[in-house]
């Protein structure tokens, strides 16, 4: 993913060279909690509700849009691109402009089907909601977004004045228009910071000083939720002189859980890995990559390692899977079943150096695995440390039929072959 952005939603790991997409864990919530959070703060959004059945639907209709002879009708999935995306039962399009009275029968083809976008990948994500607003009739639509900038350690505001289609194609197309204004995070925004963002923004018709209300008001939401990220496209101007946020993507901290609980009661697990929520349910750190070498390693450096000499031995890695310096038995056998859920694994490899981390807890761990999951791909074992020996033993008195090996090359080069086999 090119543009400013490109940090933010996700970060890659370099294996061996070659890049693979990393996702971070920042919480996603869908487009209509992010704007019932931001009419939280006073910020101008349309008006709409979330449904997820027809009679919803029509009592929706009903009672929120009486006089509207048009409504919006958005799936709610956390993926971009729903408007060119296309459901498996052959409907085309996540985002459709519709009479009144046809909002039920269009929503009907988007409740509980998978919709497939650019950013969904071909599996595709089910539609639990759909997102009925009012249609707007906007004049100008801009390009707004928070994020936090490592060069300066605070928030950085993004304008530009023109908007409604990526802020990558705005880069490339009119870098010159796009204005950038960091904000320090110990004064908070400032009159004068609020303004440089309303001239980037450039609005028609909106109240130059309503404009900076907005701004500082966004500012607000951002700091007082801990976002990571904060982005707008289009915000724009309507036909009665407003500025308001028509679309909006938030991500949260997940860091800041503990201190944030009504927005973290807002995630939505059918829309994540499973794999990934498993193995935060188990407190382990696991990442679903695409190749067909599953690792289960202890310590990001050595997992990041495990997985460079794995590229370097023709193989690829099909996940992240760090267990931690403490991880117990049930952890352990936690992490089996989660590499032994993905079909594209076709072997496994355990590298543990054990420090904190101790080998014989981990070859008890490896043992009781294979007594409830059914292992059906080799698994090949590289144990070093402490109570390396008590491990050895654990694997050997087991009588699984384990292929151990002496060093990380080694154990790469027989994953990759056993993979290959």
């Amino acid at each position: 993913m090119r543009g400013l952005l490109s940090n933010l939603g996700s970060r890659s790991l370099s294996v061996a060279g070659k890049w693979q997409q990393q996702q971070l864990r920042h919480l996603n919530i869908h487009e209509y909690q992010g704007a019932e959070l931001m009419g939280k703060y006073g910020i101008n959004v349309p008006k709409g509700v979330a449904v997820s059945s027809a009679d919803e639907i029509k009592k929706a209709i009903q009672e929120v849009f009486p006089n509207q002879s048009e409504v919006v009708v958005k799936s709610q999935v956390l993926a971009g691109g729903r408007g060119l995306g296309k459901f498996k039962n052959g409907f085309e399009g996540g985002v459709h402009i519709v009479k009144t009275d046809k909002a039920e029968e269009v929503a009907g083809k988007m409740l509980g089907q998978i919709l497939v976008t650019k950013q969904t990948g071909p599996q595709g994500k089910i539609v639990s909601k759909v997102y009925l607003c009012e249609k707007l009739s906007l004049v100008n639509e801009m390009y707004f977004a928070i994020m936090l900038d490592r060069a300066t350690a605070g928030p950085l505001i993004i304008a530009c004045k023109k908007g409604g289609t990526s802020i990558e194609d705005l880069a490339e197309k009119f870098p010159d228009l796009i204005i950038k204004v960091s904000v320090d995070v110990f004064k908070g925004i400032t009159d004068e910071d609020a303004t440089k963002v309303v001239d980037g923004l450039s609005p028609k018709v909106a109240d130059r000083n309503d404009c900076i209300e907005q701004v500082k008001k966004l500012y607000d939401l951002f700091c007082k939720s801990d976002c990571t990220l904060l982005e707008i496209n289009p915000i724009a101007e309507t036909a009665n002189k407003q500025l308001v946020a028509a679309d909006a993507k938030l991500n949260f901290d997940d860091n800041a859980a503990f201190r944030q609980k009504e927005i973290f009661a807002l995630r939505d697990p059918t829309q994540e890995d499973p794999r990934e929520v498993a193995a935060a349910k188990a407190d382990l750190n696991y990442i679903g990559l695409d190749g067909e070498i599953g690792c289960m390693v202890n310590g990001a450096g050595l997992a990041m390692a495990t997985m460079d000499i794995i590229k370097l031995h023709g193989g690829t890695p099909a996940n992240f899977l760090d267990v931690g310096g403490n991880a117990s038995e049930g952890q352990v056998v936690e992490a089996f079943k989660i590499l032994t859920s993905d079909e594209k694994v076709k072997a496994i490899l355990v590298n543990i150096f054990g420090g904190i981390m101790k080998c014989d807890v981990i070859a008890s761990g490896i043992v009781n695995a294979a007594k409830q999951v059914d292992l059906k791909v080799p698994v090949v074992v590289r144990l070093e440390g402490t109570n390396v020996d008590q491990g050895k033993r654990i694997l050997k008195e087991s009588g699984m039929a384990l292929i151990t090996a002496e060093d990380l090359d080694d154990a790469a080069d027989k994953a990759v072959k056993a993979a290959a086999s």
